[in-house]
């Protein structure tokens, strides 16, 4: 599925649009429509399975016998029984639409009854809905579009919805709902391919999910490799959590407990990988219960004077070096703050510093959180870190590193390859220089790949604006004739190329830009960083022509762009006065015909005008947005090869230093890496976009200003409470 972006934000508008035209609040909503997702997700792998299983026995594969549930299972989808069926649900409520909420209901149940991990976890209050906004919801998820959805979409439709839950704090203030950046930055670090991956503060899952595409993305199996366990304290995110799993296929041993005094699985020790995003700066644990507990081995991080733990961040830190096995590896998002903690912090971090198991920090900007705007950073822990590399720890200073979320006014996240940068990174720091030179090598491939549909996008343009061109220019011929003073699209002011020549130019330096690079890549598969270094700089005049090209598809559109409005201004100017071309006397805005003093015709159909101009417009769209994409992936073979030209870890001020122990002891052990990468140089962007940054500002602006006015009625409350 295409623009899947755009297909989620669909599918959000309009059953919000659904939860606004009902008496439901955005809690209530909540359960009910991932539900809904999930018996959607839950029908198309069912009819997946059921066709893998056809084939299976047809081709002799499987023997022809009674299929079992089990044999569902095996193939990651649920055995449904006929109550659970979208379609039957479906088909009954065509008959019987009042009874569609207890139709959901019984589904629900039976699914429940048939799988034992989802007993007790599935929505079932569909009575609160009218059934005619059940019907419309139901509906929403049944076109062929959906039917046809794979797994992966399901999981991120299913994750989009969290996402957006999240935004609009319908769950504990969105705390459920660690965004998907800092996720897959953790899992790209640690890398959780095998053994028990558990996390103590699981949320929506959202960290075991992302380990399970990290296994298929490297053609593993989540199911044989993992077992996932969690602890949450709160039910109904369990059972988000629970549904999310499933939703995605997998399976996971979740306990409802309170992380701070409970251990329920008796992993210490034990686990191969740890994640986590845990509550930020508790101060409310009860020192007393943990005194003793042999997960806090470098002692307790400060009591106040009510025996309270007086910051739970250190706790949750060692709690999670606790849990590893001595290959083990942990990734978990922390407060700021907490990497250069005083006092008896700072004497815990000591401890966790001198055991030569930090391995990474990552410092993030704010805003990266839905209901949050402060920075964090990300800790990484790995107790098998080679001895060259024991005492020694990676700062990565990513606060520079980001992009607004599309739609969204306030929100960050990585964009796949800036998170594929930020673990090249790591590769380097590990040694693994080769990985370093494959991700390069996908770069230049995704260029060459990006360039090969922009001479069709260009040929397009090129066939859209001449057929505005030539209407106008006929016009224009026609009103000089008559003595009008019309100019064609043609023509360049002061003896100047005119808009055209000047696009024509543009696009054959921008062919002669790339044609070397073109030559050479054809010559040899990108292999070696040496080849690659070669390949960059045949690129070195590339990215200012295709920047040139964009300029002059700009103006030459917008040539024709000023000739259509003079033409429209010459019939406002010229209509009242002159006859029409049905000779009734009433205007007809589409197509005019003009008198000239001598009394000869100048017709203009401003309808098919609008028509060409409009079609210009969006090949012009087309052919920017696809030299856009071609530069944005020109940038990233920069950004990696203008940092590390070697294919070898360096320091780059501003971005990331390796640090000994004895550095990080004259820091008074912070872990804070901006206290360590220094600042990076002032450099111009060359692929600086102003309109773009002038649009966020102004969306910044817009929210700040939304922020202001909430204040103002705010504190205009409060203070009225205070007067009477």
């Amino acid at each position: 599925m295409e623009n899947l972006a755009q297909f989620e934000a669909d599918l959000w508008e309009a059953a919000d649009n659904l939860r606004a035209n009902s008496k439901l609040t955005s809690s209530d909503y909540l359960m009910p429509v991932l539900g809904v997702i999930f018996l959607r997700h839950a029908a198309n792998r069912f009819d997946t399975a059921t066709k893998q299983i056809a084939d299976d026995q047809a081709a002799g594969r499987m023997p022809k016998r009674k299929v079992q549930p089990a044999d569902y299972i095996r193939r990651r989808a649920l055995w449904l029984p006929e109550p659970a069926r979208y379609d039957y649900i479906m088909d009954k409520a065509s008959v019987d639409p009042a009874g569609l909420p207890k139709l959901v209901t019984e589904a629900m149940t039976a699914i429940e009854a048939d799988f034992e991990p989802l007993q007790g976890v599935l929505p079932k209050d569909y009575g609160i809905f009218e059934p005619k906004v059940l019907e419309d919801l139901m509906r929403l998820f049944n076109t062929e579009l959906i039917k046809h959805a794979t797994g992966d979409v399901f999981g991120r439709i299913y994750e989009y919805f969290l996402a957006k839950f999240s935004i609009q704090k319908a769950h504990d203030n969105g705390e459920f709902f660690t965004p998907s950046s800092l996720v897959q930055t953790i899992v790209n670090v640690i890398e959780p391919d095998h053994g028990i991956v558990f996390d103590p503060a699981i949320g929506s899952a959202g960290m075991a999910v992302q380990s399970s595409h990290f296994i298929e993305d490297h053609g593993g199996d989540t199911s044989r490799q993992v077992v996932i366990y969690g602890q949450e304290k709160n039910r109904d995110t369990i059972r988000i959590a629970k549904m999310n799993l499933a939703v995605h296929g997998l399976e996971g041993k979740i306990a409802e407990a309170i992380t701070y005094y409970q251990d329920e699985h008796s992993l210490v020790g034990k686990c191969d990988f740890v994640m986590a995003n845990p509550p930020f700066n508790v101060d409310l644990v009860d020192a007393e219960r943990i005194a003793k507990d042999p997960r806090l081995p470098f002692g307790l991080p400060g009591v106040n004077k009510a025996k309270k733990v007086s910051n739970g961040n250190y706790l949750w830190i060692s709690y999670f070096w606790s849990y590893l096995n001595p290959k083990g590896r942990a990734g978990f998002v922390m407060s700021s703050q907490a990497s250069s903690a005083g006092n008896d912090e700072k004497e815990v971090r000591k401890k966790i510093v001198e055991t030569g198991d930090v391995d990474v920090m990552v410092s993030i900007r704010g805003g990266f959180f839905y209901t949050r705007t402060v920075p964090c950073e990300l800790w990484h822990f790995d107790r098998n870190k080679p001895a060259d590399r024991k005492d020694k720890v990676l700062m990565l200073d990513a606060r520079s590193i980001g992009q607004l979320m599309k739609g969204s006014r306030k929100v960050y996240e990585f964009t796949p390859e800036q998170l594929e940068n930020i673990a090249a990174i790591v590769w380097l720091y590990r040694g693994q220089e080769s990985r370093f030179v494959e991700l390069l090598a996908l770069y230049f491939f995704n260029l060459l790949e990006q360039m090969a549909p922009m001479a069709g996008h260009a040929e397009d343009f090129a066939g859209a604006f001449k057929r505005l061109s030539d209407e106008l220019t006929a016009i224009a011929l026609s009103a000089g004739a008559h003595g009008h003073d019309l100019d064609s699209p043609a023509e360049g002011p002061d003896d100047s190329p005119s808009p055209e020549v000047q696009w024509d130019e543009a696009n054959t330096k921008l062919s002669e830009a790339w044609e070397p690079f073109r030559r050479a890549a054809a010559k040899a598969k990108p292999s070696g960083n040496a080849h690659l270094q070669r390949l960059g700089k045949l690129l070195e005049p590339f990215p200012e022509a295709v920047r040139c090209v964009i300029r002059q598809t700009d103006l030459l559109y917008k040539s024709g762009d000023r000739l259509v409005a003079r033409v429209q201004e010459f019939q406002r100017s010229n209509g009242n006065r002159h006859g029409n071309s049905n000779g009734k006397g009433s205007a007809q805005p589409e197509a005019r015909v003009f008198r000239s003093p001598g009394d000869e015709a100048v017709e203009i159909n401003l309808g098919e005008l609008r028509r060409l101009l409009k079609a210009c417009d969006g090949a012009r769209l087309k052919l920017a947005a696809q030299l856009k994409t071609v530069l944005y992936f020109h940038h990233q073979i920069r950004w990696l090869q203008d940092r590390f030209p070697d294919a070898i870890f360096r320091p780059v001020p501003g971005l990331c230093k390796i640090v000994t122990r004895k550095e990080i002891e004259a820091a008074d052990w912070s872990l804070t890496p901006g206290r360590y990468v220094g600042v990076a140089p002032a450099e111009v962007d060359e692929d600086f976009d102003f309109e773009k940054v002038i649009t966020d500002i102004h969306a910044e602006l817009a929210t700040l200003n939304e922020e202001a006015d909430e204040l103002a009625s705010t504190i205009q409350t409060n203070f009225a409470g205070l007067t009477i």
